[in-house]
């Protein structure tokens, strides 16, 4: 029996994409690197900032993509009144229904603690999550496992006994890494064919609902 649910933020509850690509466009002109497409920004969407601007360029070292996540933070801090994300349809009412049905909903982001509790608070569904990891919580960030075993120890909850819920690759294979059922959303930032290994995939976030797992 499902007692936990462990949901991605960015792409799965908030819709982040655009605000993501911009602050990522903005950091790459104000370092002098090339300007990447949104398409190809998207598919770092769910990786630890250091990771998305080392796929975006390989040839940067450790030190730039440092200094490239660092300025992101800044331009992010800068605009942060005008970047607050809009809730994919049904999350909100999903969310609450989950609850009322004794669930315990989590989440884990590679998103910094600081922004994904603010943005939950500003989203108004901060009240329906019991348990917030975000990158700088963990020392392994997805797809390792680490964020949800460390959830599973914090709330006392057996792998089996979990759903983790994302939007990309990364999410679905730290969900089984970490020996927990998984669900892929394909309204997010990956293709349906990349989330075929899920054990279950759903268009709208209300059909999470009806998944037999969780009935």
């Amino acid at each position: 029996m499902i007692r936990l649910i462990i949901f991605d933020f960015d792409g799965t509850l908030g819709d982040t994409r655009a605000n993501i690509v911009m602050t990522m466009q903005d950091t790459a002109r104000a370092l002098g690197y090339p300007v990447a497409t949104e398409a190809a920004i998207a598919k770092t969407i769910g990786l630890p900032l250091e990771k998305g601007f080392g796929q975006l360029y390989p040839d940067a070292t450790r030190e730039e993509t440092d200094r490239a996540a660092a300025t992101y933070r800044e331009i992010f801090e800068r605009n942060r009144k005008k970047l607050v994300p809009g809730l994919f349809p049904h999350v909100k009412e999903t969310l609450a229904a989950l609850k009322e049905r004794g669930f315990v909903l989590t989440v884990a982001s590679s998103r910094h603690s600081t922004s994904l509790n603010s943005f939950l608070k500003d989203m108004s569904i901060a009240p329906y999550i019991s348990y917030v990891l975000g990158a700088d919580n963990v020392d392994k960030a997805k797809p390792d496992p680490e964020p949800v075993l460390k959830t599973l120890r914090e709330l006392g909850v057996r792998p089996e006994e979990c759903l983790v819920v994302g939007d990309m690759p990364v999410d679905v294979l730290m969900g089984k890494r970490a020996g927990a059922h998984t669900c892929a959303v394909t309204y997010g930032n990956a293709d349906r064919e990349d989330l075929r290994e899920a054990g279950s995939i759903i268009d709208d976030f209300a059909e999470i609902l009806s998944i037999p797992i969780l009935k």
